[in-house]
């Protein structure tokens, strides 16, 4: 038993400190993320739907998807705009940003036939 609660114990401990073990600082990538708020909204959750949400997203997810914006694997030109300029510490901080910010998920009701 007592070997069940520690293992409970370091798990819960090694998920609330995930954010520590992110690689980029998020008040550095909320400063640097402001081009990006037009399309994707300050708090990540865009409006738009021709725009992805970026809050609550994975970082290692949005550090992969501006490297394949920058090194053109990601075809978008106003993408590709924005991630050329950005530093391997931009792309780390930015990622950090939206990824710890809460997502706004919504069901389908209304919007899939039958619902």
């Amino acid at each position: 038993m007592n070997r069940v609660l520690t293992l409970v114990s370091v798990a819960a401990a090694l998920a609330l400190s995930a954010p520590a073990f992110a690689k980029g600082n998020p008040d550095d990538g909320q400063k640097k993320a402001a081009a990006c708020f037009a399309c994707h909204g300050a708090d990540g959750n865009a409006t738009d739907p021709q725009y992805p949400r970026l809050a609550g997203q994975y970082a290692d997810y949005l550090e992969q998807a501006l490297h394949e914006y920058k090194n053109g694997n990601r075809k978008n030109p106003i993408m590709v705009g924005f991630a050329a300029t950005l530093s391997e510490q931009d792309i780390q901080d930015v990622a950090a940003y939206f990824s710890g910010l809460p997502a706004k998920v919504h069901d389908l009701h209304g919007v899939v036939a039958g619902n």
